[in-house]
């Protein structure tokens, strides 16, 4: 059978609805709103020097280096052992620092939504309850995830088109909130600079699809399925981000609030028009569960089989006898997030301030595998120049060099503007960066420790096996 063909049922539809249903994230919406109406000349400028040549080498390097482990093999192929494992470490404890976030959101919209005035205190007691909601469910189920993902995926698309379509509704009625002339549009380094590394996390993750490709028809679709995906993901951002626009001033645009809020101005007091909102903001909160399900599950099930290959402590490797879920990786998991937002809370004065420090700190260790791979395509492409690539993406190696440059900086200025929001303009916040500076540096810090108990134990089986021949 030809290599690039197999009996897989994944088509180029069902890829591209894979990529959206692990890219969209309603959670981090109004964070792009709160850019102002610039956010749509950035979005712009995302697109055409990121996005795409992100898109085009994940399309060469899936289609020339098909396997379950994606970005991992791609690292451990170009650079070795080592960085694969401090790739590996990365993707799975972002899970643990990422879910805060996101249950913080939750806490806050459901407060908005159900019980106005909710104290943070009791804010934080459902972030801690819905973080063991998920690692019961991940615990207990094996299959749940494509029902999971398929159902978040259609709420998130509709919760996104209400906000889109009910924004230029509402402006047709009412007109526009905020001024939607040329120059405003133009991406420019105001106050809203802060949230500009939004844009870079909310494209990321495409290359998730190239763990796929034992599901795939055809490796070959890997490209078209990127990018039909990649323009399906942008469009939806962007009428998102314009419908909120459309119906609330950027001044008062809430991280927290602002899907509720805008909902709240689209659909109006009557008896109608708040049903809507509990209705749509409800489907928005679901969205949130599903995203962390399927994360979760995905990540503590390859934790889990690095930590058997001795990549991790035994611990993560631990599975469940009754129903084969990695319930070591898992239960870690949901340990270090009620830490996380115990920790954050003391820091934080509102839910807006806990959302952002959380998030940040989370997207900065989610974004240091990328570190790796764009060094690692331009090696690969050095080293390996001679296999055959399905897909190869066009120019000489000046072009190569080019893309993998600014995608590289694209992402390390993310990871850096998240920590130190301020940069432009030479101040630093450092009741707000130090938290998100130590546990980056205490996070990065771990993964060390863990790598050299990793090279110390491989080491050690390496001379067992070299024992064990030499005297049989």
């Amino acid at each position: 059978m030809d290599a690039q063909v197999s009996k897989g049922k994944m088509g180029v539809t069902s890829l591209a609805l894979f990529s959206l249903c692990a890219v969209i994230v309603v959670d981090t919406l109004t964070a792009s709103a709160s850019i102002g109406v610039s956010s749509i000349g950035w979005w712009l400028v995302t697109l055409v020097i990121f996005v795409i040549p992100y898109g085009l080498i994940t399309s060469e390097l899936g289609t020339t280096y098909p396997g379950d482990g994606g970005i991992y093999d791609w690292v451990k192929k170009a650079f070795g052992y080592k960085w694969a494992v401090r790739t590996t470490w990365f993707y799975w404890i972002n899970v643990g620092l990422w879910m805060p976030a996101v249950y913080i959101m939750f806490a806050g919209m459901f407060a908005e939504l159900f019980a106005p005035g909710l104290s943070l205190f009791w804010q934080i007691i459902i972030c801690i309850a819905l973080t063991w909601l998920t690692i019961w469910i991940c615990n207990v189920s094996v299959d749940v995830g494509v029902w999971v993902t398929n159902i978040g995926a259609i709420l998130k698309i509709t919760v996104i088109s209400v906000l889109g379509f009910g924004g230029f509704i509402y402006a047709a009625k009412h007109g526009v909130a905020n001024e939607f002339s040329i120059s405003a549009m133009m991406p420019s380094l105001d106050t809203g600079v802060a949230f500009l590394p939004a844009l870079v996390f909310n494209l990321m993750g495409f290359e998730l699809v190239a763990t796929m490709t034992k599901e795939m028809r055809d490796v070959r679709d890997m490209p078209k399925s990127i990018f039909l995906a990649a323009a399906i993901t942008a469009f939806l951002y962007v009428f998102g981000t314009v419908g909120i626009l459309m119906a609330l001033p950027v001044q008062d645009i809430g991280l927290v609030a602002g899907i509720i809020d805008t909902l709240r101005k689209l659909f109006g007091t009557g008896l109608f028009g708040q049903s809507m909102v509990y209705v749509i903001g409800t489907m928005a909160l679901l969205t949130f569960i599903g995203n962390m399900v399927t994360w979760t599950m995905g990540a503590s099930r390859a934790a889990a089989e690095a930590a058997c290959e001795g990549e991790l402590p035994d611990a993560v490797a631990k599975m469940s006898e009754k129903h084969d879920t990695p319930i070591g990786a898992n239960n870690i998991t949901g340990i270090l997030s009620t830490v996380v937002i115990i920790a954050y809370a003391i820091f934080a004065q509102s839910s807006d301030e806990l959302f952002w420090s959380v998030f940040a700190f989370s997207s900065c260790i989610f974004l240091l595998p990328y570190l790796f791979m764009f060094p690692s395509y331009l090696k690969l492409r050095v080293a390996d120049g001679d296999r055959e690539r399905p897909f190869r993406v066009p120019g000489g190696m000046g072009v190569q060099w080019l893309l993998s440059i600014v995608c590289f900086l694209t992402i390390a200025q993310a990871v850096v503007l998240f920590i130190f929001p301020d940069l432009f303009t030479l101040s630093v916040d450092w009741v707000y960066s130090a938290p998100v500076l130590i546990g980056v540096l205490l996070t990065v810090g771990i993964g060390e420790y863990l790598l050299t108990l990793a090279v110390k134990k491989k080491a050690q089986s390496e001379k067992t096996v070299t024992y064990e021949e030499h005297t049989a």
